[in-house]
């Protein structure tokens, strides 16, 4: 499951949220939170979700500030790291050397915010320019908030993209590497999990290119417009209070 937008809007709760993952654990249904929120490490996102009253273990969450870390690791092991994020993100790369844009041998793109401004966009396209590699945590080019919509990180990747003629590699949803981390930690296959999310690109069409069944969920950002495409989910309910009937007939 996704976390913002399936279970919580601004860490508060979405209806029959709480619920939900109650019904889950009593009935030992084995679930991962897979995210790419980047402003908030496993172990505050656990903290929050508790709060909201879902407590669940750090070890139960699996983001893409984790897979960014392993990326990092494998292809980049001596490189310093510049990192450009909305929030600390350095308790979840332990092992990655991060330094500022003088010294750095890679770019990792977090998620936007309102510090990251003109100069800061503008440093990584110059390192991009130099030929410094870029990678990206999401393409999500929007999220949700109690105020509206907001603009993330991946509407500022295309126009880096397009400046300095570069592609920028993605760790997070929807890469399928990502997907599949999280399935063997649980231990199963691809046809034996279910992926809900509301990002249709991200999370239900990401997760069906690696085998899985998508489920879209009416909340967060959902649009009517996602359903208007060629790729459709396996399934669509209004909200992930909807999630344990669905569990009951697929199980059948």
């Amino acid at each position: 499951m996704d976390i913002d937008g399936v279970l919580t809007v601004s860490w508060k709760a979405l209806p029959a949220a709480v619920d939900t993952i109650a019904w889950l654990g009593h009935h030992d249904v084995a679930f991962r939170l897979v995210t790419n929120t980047s402003s908030k490490t496993r172990r505050e996102i656990a903290e929050l979700l508790a709060a909201a009253g879902m407590p669940v273990d750090a070890d139960h969450i699996h983001t893409a500030v984790t897979s960014a870390r392993r990326y990092l690791s494998e292809h980049f092991p001596q490189a310093g790291c510049f990192v450009l994020n909305e929030g600390d993100l350095s308790e979840d790369l332990e092992g990655v050397a991060l330094v500022e844009p003088a010294a750095a041998g890679v770019v990792l793109l977090g998620g936007a915010g309102s510090s990251i401004g003109y100069d800061e966009l503008n440093a990584v396209y110059r390192l991009a320019v130099d030929g410094v590699p870029l990678v990206a945590l999401h393409r999500n080019a929007r999220f949700q908030t109690a105020e509206g919509s907001a603009l993330d990180m991946g509407a500022f990747i295309v126009g880096l993209e397009a400046a300095a003629a570069i592609r920028v590699d993605v760790v997070g949803k929807p890469a399928p590497a990502f997907f599949q981390a999280a399935l063997a930690e649980l231990g199963v296959g691809p046809q034996g999990a279910l992926m809900v999310g509301d990002d249709i690109g991200s999370d239900v069409l990401g997760a069906q290119d690696v085998g899985m069944a998508g489920v879209l969920v009416r909340t967060g950002k959902f649009r009517l417009s996602d359903l208007d495409g060629g790729q459709q989910p396996d399934h669509v309910i209004d909200d992930i209070g909807h999630l344990p009937a669905l569990l009951d007939v697929t199980s059948v």
